[in-house]
């Protein structure tokens, strides 16, 4: 007997419609994330941040897809200086010059999910961290460049790592990937399959396709690629207390190339 041949798999995808759908959610966060800049400032406590991006969020008619997820007890997660992904705002953490915040922010408008996440400084940074938001910058926007039909998934987390690589020979100083952590499938959910990893060999993993959807979110550090979780069982910090950087998009695989959807 002939057996039928295997169909290929590919990432998740998405119609014309719920694109847009999700770009409405998109949309959201975007405001909730600038509002949150516009915020931000010495003396300002995380806590307040937090209570801006959900007050945007809400007053979009959309809500929080932090909030109570598994939990967590915020809007955003506010990672400042070797905080690295999911730190939670408090009224006792209050930002001071010279501190290099990120902050992830999701939102859900109509059973759709958003995902983004920028880091900025408060006042002047030190060089050295210039180049780290820069360097991640750039492995995000290198990641949303292969999101392009016919791609898999790997390729993706290639362009990723490439970019971090060449940020650190443009900057002359090293960049830690942080490792175990990286981008992911969402749409109805805010974590679907695939998980994206943020470094690795191409040409490996389900294949992109139009309407195919992830969130792209390199994280580097200075230092180590190593982490460690706090005891609120939250906060990922570097293992060697370097400073890291998060940047996010949710970006969409178009016929007429990547569409960031979480844009304003």
């Amino acid at each position: 007997m002939i057996g039928l041949p295997k169909r290929r798999k590919v990432v998740p995808h998405r119609s014309p419609g719920e694109l847009d759908s999700m770009a409405a959610a998109g949309a959201v966060v975007a405001a909730a994330l600038a509002a949150v800049r516009e915020a931000a400032a010495a003396g300002v406590s995380t806590l307040q941040l937090d209570e801006v991006a959900e007050s945007v969020i809400r007053d979009a008619g959309a809500t929080p897809s932090f909030l109570g997820y598994h939990g967590f007890p915020a809007s955003i997660c506010s990672s400042v200086n070797d905080r690295v992904v999911h730190g939670i705002p408090t009224v006792s953490e209050v930002l001071e010059p010279g501190d290099l915040v990120s902050i992830d922010c999701g939102a859900i408008l109509d059973g759709w999910h958003g995902d983004s996440a920028v880091t900025f400084g408060i006042g002047t940074l030190k060089t050295a961290d210039e180049d780290l938001s820069a360097a991640t910058r750039q492995a995000m926007e290198a990641g949303i460049a292969a999101m392009v039909a016919g791609n898999r998934l790997t390729d993706v987390s290639h362009a990723i790592e490439t970019a971090a690589r060449a940020a650190a020979t443009q900057f002359k100083r090293g960049f830690g990937i942080v490792a175990g952590y990286g981008g992911h499938g969402i749409g109805r959910e805010m974590h679907l399959d695939p998980f994206l990893p943020n470094e690795g060999s191409p040409g490996r993993g389900p294949q992109l396709v139009v309407g195919s959807v992830l969130a792209i979110e390199p994280m580097l550090t200075l230092g180590t690629d190593q982490t460690v979780i706090l005891e609120d069982e939250w906060t990922v910090v570097t293992a060697d207390g370097s400073r890291a950087a998060h940047w996010e998009h949710t970006v969409a695989v178009t016929e007429d190339g990547p569409r960031i959807l979480t844009r304003a």
